[in-house]
């Protein structure tokens, strides 16, 4: 009998998979890996989520807000509408926020992904790509938030005893 509902369980979670074939397997895998670790558990992995405030603003892919060619990243990734991805300052890159890096933005669903870097001038702010909805960015404004994002263990300045 549990042979049967073992069957029918992998039957269940493989059309729930086909059925999210539009989202990406990064995300589908890092919403597990969040799901299912506990955030104040302290444990020998190697990678645990860092917390910080920083400045919010929202940004498009619109060629009168941005110089050169907008649909293009920094890091040379080409922006849809519709792309969970956040621009960030170069200072937050010396804290462990890299190139790809996860990220939990309070107020947002989903895991975001940093693809972009902004001008020199600013410091601990990141910018939230809203595709082509101006009035969507303009909604967000600018706020100081909380967000989260994955590091490796040994770049946190943890107390280990």
């Amino acid at each position: 009998m549990s042979v049967i509902l073992h069957v029918l369980k992998i039957r269940a979670m493989t059309r729930v998979f086909l059925e999210l074939t539009s989202i990406s397997f990064m995300t589908i895998f890092m919403t597990l890996y969040i799901s299912c670790k506990d955030s104040n558990e302290h444990s020998s992995e190697p990678m645990n989520w860092k917390t910080v405030e920083v400045t919010a603003s929202a940004y498009n892919s619109l060629a009168y807000q941005n110089q050169g060619n907008p649909k293009i990243t920094a890091w040379g990734d080409t922006l849809k509408p519709g792309m969970n991805v956040i621009a960030i300052s170069r200072d937050l890159l010396k804290d462990g926020m890299k190139y790809n890096t996860p990220v939990k933005i309070d107020g947002f669903s989903g895991i975001f992904f940093v693809k972009d870097k902004m001008h020199h001038r600013w410091r601990n702010k990141i910018d939230i790509y809203m595709g082509e909805d101006v009035q969507k960015a303009k909604n967000w404004g600018r706020k100081k938030i909380l967000i989260q994002y994955l590091v490796q263990n040994d770049s946190l300045t943890e107390n280990i005893e």
